[in-house]
């Protein structure tokens, strides 16, 4: 088989479309896939802790680094105990669906797979273990709540934070990752949305939210008149080039093979995240004066968000395009946009996840096409590019909407924001007791 063909029929199988497969007849493991996806688990965990974590906490002020490294740990250990619960179910069990038409099973999963009882050790999704699979997705599950704690970064209760992250995961992570990758059936999967590896599951919806909780909690104490530089940027560098190594297996591993079409992926995903640092670094010569080192990182970062739905539908000319159009794009949301609307977005989620998730979801429609180098047969740009914005529009609505209510009843029960006098003496003390530096 060529690699035109592959490229157009393996790598165009959605993240979780292959979950019906785990009870295929006489399915066969292949010991290099499972060896990858081992490995691409692993690599998307690490994009978590320590990477976003080092991200994020570089760029906060010293007295709130722990607090961030903190709610990662938190998220990770409660969304885990969901996932096994429900998590896993609602994601990506496929009863009840029907190709073609809509059922109340085209927005979520059931809860046939709860409590992953039938889970064995034959089990087989594809051709690797249903626990590697598992453990792959669940990676997925905890990085996406994780990314929305920069949005409220400084200034949210932790309580509040875990209990708004558990929801969130469990009113719109899960739904809209079934959405979008629950095989046929599923709602977007019926409109013809395409997102590989969850630029609109992931980028979109974390990035949504964190503008919701933006503007629910209001900007921290002193913003924007007092000076809140990152504290220490090495750390901030490092976790970016800890997320850019990961993004190897959050995207190639999206394919559940060591295959063929592992290397359009991954050389997509390459070329986007440099031609993403070229796009930030020009727009910011162009606009500042000057490039800066958190520039360079960010606009790394931008292109990998854009690249992440299309990195299986197009070729090098598509991702080179998306990856400077995205860095560009991000560039004005986190330095021109935020300011002209007020809203105080810590860490700038919306800016970099949220808009180069946008980015990258409508172009992914424009690029995927054979005429400009795509490996979609049959998409025509500007058709694809109204289903992708059906998408989009979609994710947007149902993310903000679901988030706010969240935020709104967290509100009104055990509060959101700490208190001025936390806020002012750092959440790490306050918290949790620590300091992150004993000087």
């Amino acid at each position: 088989m060529t690699l035109r063909p592959l490229s157009r029929l393996a790598l165009a199988v959605p993240l979780f479309a292959l979950a019906p497969l785990v009870h295929a007849a006489e399915p066969s493991l292949d010991t290099g896939n499972t060896a990858w996806m081992i490995c691409a688990a692993m690599f998307v965990l690490m994009m978590c802790i320590p990477g976003l974590a080092l991200f994020y906490g570089g760029m906060v002020r010293a007295k709130n680094f722990l607090s961030v490294f903190t709610q990662l740990f938190a998220v990770a250990g409660i969304i885990g105990i969901l996932w096994v619960l429900y998590g896993y179910s609602l994601v990506v069990d496929t009863r009840g669906m029907v190709e073609g038409q809509l059922t109340f099973n085209s927005f979520v999963g059931s809860l046939d797979k709860a409590l992953m009882l039938d889970i064995r050790a034959d089990s087989l999704v594809g051709s690797i273990p249903e626990g590697v699979f598992a453990v792959f997705q669940l990676t997925f599950a905890i990085i996406t709540p994780a990314l929305i704690a920069g949005g409220f970064a400084e200034r949210m209760k932790f309580n509040a934070a875990l209990l708004f992250m558990a929801a969130w995961f469990t009113l719109v992570y899960a739904p809209i990752a079934h959405m979008v990758w629950g095989g046929p059936g599923a709602l977007m999967v019926n409109w013809g949305v395409l997102d590989f590896a969850g630029g609109t599951a992931v980028h979109i919806n974390s990035g949504v939210a964190a503008l919701a909780a933006a503007l629910m909690l209001g900007k921290r104490k002193g913003y924007p008149q007092t000076a809140m530089p990152p504290h220490n940027l090495g750390l901030t560098l490092v976790g970016a080039g800890l997320l850019w190594v990961g993004w190897f297996g959050f995207n190639v591993g999206s394919g559940l093979a060591a295959d063929a079409g592992a290397g359009i992926v991954m050389l997509a995903t390459m070329i986007a995240a440099c031609a993403g640092i070229v796009g930030w670094l020009i727009s910011e010569r162009l606009l500042h004066g000057r490039p800066t080192a958190l520039g360079a990182a960010s606009g790394a970062l931008a292109g990998l968000v854009g690249i992440t739905p299309a990195c299986a539908y197009v070729g090098p000319l598509g991702a080179l395009a998306i990856g400077l159009l995205t860095g560009a794009l991000c560039f004005f949301a986190v330095t021109r946009l935020k300011r002209k609307l007020g809203y105080d977005d810590s860490l700038d989620v919306f800016g970099l996840h949220g808009v180069g998730g946008i980015v990258g979801a409508l172009l992914t429609g424009v690029f995927a096409a054979p005429s400009l180098g795509g490996y979609v047969d049959g998409v025509q740009p500007l058709t694809q590019l109204l289903v992708q914005l059906k998408g989009v529009a979609f994710t947007f609505v149902y993310c903000f909407v679901m988030s706010w209510a969240i935020l709104g009843a967290i509100r009104h029960t055990i509060g959101l924001r700490a208190s001025r006098e936390v806020e002012e003496q750092g959440l790490d003390l306050a918290e949790h007791d620590e300091r992150a530096y004993n000087l």
